[in-house]
């Protein structure tokens, strides 16, 4: 009953609001004459620094599904659950130099999404109006998961009801707040109540791991219990070690996810709203700091096996819910004050992310949807007005996924978003290097690439939710022919095939003659810095684009 956590709902409720509070301070904070322009409602103006940068990023990367689902799978798989750490550490050497290109032409070029990108550097708007759509659909459930997190909170809390409105009242009206402030001070608002995100979650797992350790008799005892556990379990592959049979689907997990990350359209969106190449550099330098805390946090799931913690009942009779595991962690084992200050990190985790998700979504339906196809004379005003109406839309397609979509299946469609969001690898960060690449051989890439994913991913069942299909992104290699009990990731594959395919086509093209369009873009835009001219405030999608050089 909620009676019996009122302490958690008062001080849960009054952080909430806090930062709520900040949102809609934001529209003042750091803010122009005139915020009727993608640059100041999407990106901030693009004038942030290394601080704001370093929490808006971070907020961003690590959200409130991360801090309940890592430890949740650590606590029902063992060792699995630790691949999130590795590819948050791989990713920023693999990235460190392309995100500087692309700031730099985005910087010159007033680039506001990856679509715009490859718009100009490929001379396709087919091309880039595959990009927009593919990230939109991939960022959607990416926004609905960050609800679950939200949704174990108020679970353990007991404020649930009876009717599927009812259970989810909070949450929509915790959006509503959301989808209010971010209307008014867009990229802003996260950017601000990231401070105080990512503070709390600082302070909740450093007590986390110093008090519960010494409550629950040590390391060795938390090891030894989840080991014992999984020694239990009737799942082979579940273990404090790897075994032969998953090591191949770890290292392709870890590997796929670091090369999706910042593909994600709100990856970017942080990136660009950066001041300039120095805060790029530095971030991509410090923000490692964060997988430190990640590593911390995937250990909550060991101490709750040492806890004994049982997980909530899921909404579906005889099943658990597993992403309640931590929240019922730190109700068992704290004070109710201090796990109302825990399930508030968790809860404000879950905006700063939805926030800039469904912003960032908003401006590829603007840039490479309305403005290329409906508008394309709109104003900068206009562009602003139809972003803000469409990231309203987003957040509640967001909530519809959640109220009527059984949860487990939102989480399936996050990784079936990692595969998604991989087919613009080619085009986007491969296009900053090189545009060997014929543009119609990267639609034919990506075609097969989604075509190859989709079909792997409709392969693998779900025993937990007993789903037949679409039940995760561990693909059994047996289903190719090959005598083995192992899985592979299906974005490594599905990329692959997309790769070779974009190659083999733009040989038959450039055989062919087939002209490959213009490319909008020049050498020196990849090192432009602050301070430099841009070529075009804003792309021109009715001509062939003509760069200008450095002034």
């Amino acid at each position: 009953m909620w009676r019996d956590h009122l302490t958690e709902i008062i001080v849960f409720s009054a952080l909430f609001l806090l930062v709520s509070g900040m949102g809609f301070v934001a529209a003042r904070w750091r803010a122009p004459k005139d915020m009727a322009h993608l640059d100041e409602w999407g990106l901030g103006g693009r004038s942030f620094g290394g601080w704001i940068t370093w929490f808006l990023v971070g907020g961003d990367l690590y959200t409130a599904y991360t801090f309940v689902a890592v430890p949740a799978l650590m606590f029902g798989a063992g060792a699995a659950g630790f691949f999130a750490v590795p590819y948050t550490i791989v990713i920023y050497p693999l990235v460190f130099l392309v995100l500087c290109r692309l700031w730099s032409v985005s910087h010159r070029h007033g680039f506001v999404t990856p679509a715009d990108f490859v718009r100009r550097r490929f001379d396709s708007p087919v091309l880039a109006l595959l990009i927009a759509i593919t990230g939109i659909v991939a960022t959607m459930p990416y926004i609905a998961l960050q609800l679950v997190g939200i949704e174990a909170v108020l679970k353990t809390m007991g404020v649930t009801g009876d009717s599927a409105v009812a259970r989810h009242l909070p949450i929509i009206i915790a959006f509503a707040i959301l989808a209010a402030y971010t209307y008014q001070s867009g990229l802003r608002a996260p950017a601000l109540i990231a401070f105080v995100k990512d503070t709390l979650i600082y302070i909740v797992i450093l007590v986390a791991v110093i008090y519960l350790p010494y409550k629950l008799g040590g390391w060795g005892s938390i090891f030894d219990a989840a080991d014992a556990k999984f020694a239990a379990s009737p799942n082979p592959n579940d273990g404090i070690m790897l075994n032969a049979n998953n090591q191949l689907q770890y290292v392709t997990l870890a590997f796929g996810s670091a090369l999706a990350l910042f593909l994600y359209p709100h990856s970017i969106t942080g990136v660009l709203a950066s001041r300039n190449r120095d805060v790029i550099k530095r971030n991509m330098s410090a923000l490692p700091a964060y997988s430190l805390l990640l590593g911390l946090i995937a250990l909550l799931g060991f101490m709750a096996i040492a806890a004994g913690v049982k997980p909530l009942p899921g909404a579906k009779e005889g099943t658990v819910d597993s992403n309640t595991v931590v929240p019922v962690l730190f109700d068992k084992q704290f004070p109710d004050w201090f796990a109302g200050v825990a399930y508030a990190a968790i809860g404000i985790g879950a905006l700063v992310p939805a926030a800039i998700m469904s912003i960032a979504a908003a401006n590829l339906f603007t840039r490479n949807i309305y403005k290329e196809y409906l508008k394309r004379d709109a104003s900068p005003a206009q562009e602003a007005n139809v972003s803000k109406i469409t990231s309203l839309v987003v957040k509640v397609g967001a909530v519809a996924c959640i109220v009527f979509l059984d949860p487990q299946f939102s989480i399936d469609l996050q990784l079936i978003g990692g595969v998604i969001i991989l087919q613009t690898l080619p085009a986007v960060a491969l296009g900053l290097y090189t545009r060997w690449f014929h543009r119609g051989a990267l639609i034919a890439g990506w075609a097969a690439g989604m075509g190859l994913g989709m079909w792997m991913l409709y392969q693998i069942p779900n025993p937990v939710s007993k789903r037949a299909h679409f039940g995760g992104s561990a693909f059994p290699l047996s289903e190719f022919g090959i005598d083995t009990k192992k899985t592979i990731y299906v974005g490594i594959v599905a990329v692959l095939v997309n790769l070779v395919v974009a190659a083999l086509v733009t040989l038959v093209l450039r055989a062919a003659k087939v002209t490959e369009g213009v490319d909008g873009t020049t050498p020196d835009d990849y090192f432009a810095d602050e301070g430099t001219p841009r070529a075009t405030p804003t792309p021109d999608r009715n001509a062939t684009p003509t760069p200008e050089p450095i002034a």
